[in-house]
Order: structure tokens, then C-alpha cells, then sequence
């Protein structure tokens, strides 16, 4: 699923007041934080993840990784938080349509 601009700002609006719900810590991206992300996409659809490293590189790598795994969208990184979206069957989520 690709999101158009449109669906995204919708995203990135919604996600605004979101707090992270997983936090990736000193031992980086184990199978139990893929785990967790991809439990909290199940329930909540648009969650934030918060990336905790300072190397450029390595976090675009960890976010690479945890979008690839876990079949989600990347709607937008800011500094160390990264907004991720994944449609789970019921839907709760309504993207405006795309053209």
C-alpha cells in the first residue's frame, strides 16, 4: 500500500498528539521490540516509535528494518521519532481517498 501526500498529511495530523508507544533503547532492534511494534500496529494502526540514536545512518538502517519487517508505512520521521501506519482488517483508521 503506498499512501498518496493527501492520505499522509491526514496521518501525520492524526499522529500529532501521539505519545511513542515503543521505545528502542541502548540494545537496538531486538525481536522482541519488532514484536511489540508489530503488536502495537495491529491495535492501534498509527503508532510512534521513538529511534534513540544519534548516527544518521544507523537510524535510517533501524527504520529501513522496522518498516520491512513489520509491513507498515513510513509516514514521517522527525528527529527520533518515527510515525509508522499499517491498516489492520477492521479499518479504524478512514484515509481520505485517493485520486
Amino acid at each position: 500500500m503506498n499512501l498518496t501526500t493527501k492520505q499522509k498529511q491526514h496521518l501525520k495530523a492524526l499522529a500529532h498528539n501521539l505519545k511513542p508507544v515503543v521505545l528502542l533503547g541502548s540494545n537496538g532492534l531486538t525481536e522482541g521490540v519488532l514484536a511489540e511494534i508489530d503488536n502495537a500496529l495491529g491495535h492501534h494502526e498509527l503508532i510512534k516509535v521513538k529511534v534513540a540514536t544519534s548516527d544518521r545512518d544507523m537510524k535510517a538502517a533501524i527504520v529501513d528494518a522496522i518498516v520491512r519487517e513489520t509491513q507498515s508505512e513510513k509516514v514521517q520521521v522527525i528527529g527520533h521519532i518515527l510515525v509508522l501506519f499499517r491498516q489492520s482488517e477492521e479499518m479504524k483508521i478512514a484515509l481520505p481517498r485517493a485520486k
